[in-house]
């Protein structure tokens, strides 16, 4: 009998515990949408409309920011280059990360991963002035080419920080069989291990592309005019004297656009793989 009911107190605290939870993830995601939502309400205001706190979120809603801004022509310029610079810097990280991570991760490079994980928490705003030494000697400076090295210098410790683990968490036994078989380890890995790792790969991929698309500082220093990024066309709103907040406001909701998308056509993989990260190696 008292087995029984120590078995049923837990049971009496599930609806409590659910609806706590619950009401914690409104609040949270409350307070991570509400400035998002604010973001697209201001896009379709005047700038007097946007200062003006009485006005909230009833008012006659206008086009004319998202014309102007994109009559301008700077904006879809700009996302032109975040796209080109962001896939193509993506791309190469993940060709050079990929096969780095497996092979730290199934040879217990723990040396090797040392190092990654100094790359990863050095500033890199304390690299900014020999790059730019480095690279205005070398003529490359305003290209795209310093843009995707840049942003490699990121991405590609990213990528091997995030897959490392997903790796180690591959049964080495498939592997093993695979080369009882006659395959190389090579081929063990292009085989067997990259295509069960495709979630982690396409969750480090989207992360390091976020990161591409959002990153401003190396895109401020090392652009011009021909190759500015999204970050540094929105800094361009901001003046002096005034700032175009409904402009702003247009601007960064077109650019958030990309980001979104790219996120719930990857959710699936995002989620396996964010999961899979945290539970295994």
């Amino acid at each position: 009998m008292s087995a029984t009911l120590s078995s049923a107190r837990p049971r009496r605290g599930r609806p409590y515990g659910s609806w706590l939870r619950g009401a914690a993830i409104t609040v949270v995601s409350l307070v991570f949408a509400l400035p998002v939502v604010w973001m697209f309400a201001a896009a379709f205001k005047t700038n007097v409309q946007v200062t003006d706190p009485s006005v909230g979120l009833w008012f006659t809603p206008t086009l004319d920011n998202f014309r102007a801004v994109v009559e301008a022509g700077q904006i879809v310029r700009s996302m032109g280059n975040s796209l080109l610079v962001g896939v193509v810097s993506t791309v190469l990280s993940a060709v050079i990360a990929v096969p780095a991570a497996w092979a730290v991760g199934r040879f217990s490079m723990r040396r090797t991963g040392s190092v990654i994980l100094v790359a990863r928490i050095v500033p890199a705003i304390s690299l900014l002035v020999p790059w730019y030494y480095l690279f205005a000697r070398m003529g490359l400076v305003g290209s795209y080419t310093v843009l995707i090295l840049s942003h490699m210098f990121v991405s590609v410790p990213l990528i091997m920080w995030i897959m490392i683990s997903f790796f180690a968490g591959l049964p080495v036994e498939l592997e093993e069989a695979a080369r009882t078989d006659g395959l190389s380890a090579f081929g063990a890995f292009w085989r067997i291990s990259l295509p069960l790792a495709a979630p982690g790969t396409a969750t480090a991929s989207l992360l390091a592309f976020v990161f591409s698309w959002n990153n401003f500082m190396f895109a401020l220093v090392f652009s011009d005019d021909r190759t500015q990024t999204v970050p540094v066309t929105l800094f361009n709103f901001i003046s002096y004297a005034s700032t175009d907040w409904g402009g702003l406001m247009a601007a960064a909701s077109l650019i958030t656009v990309p980001v979104v998308l790219a996120a719930v056509l990857g959710q699936k993989y995002l989620v396996a793989g964010l999961t899979s990260g945290a539970t295994k190696g």
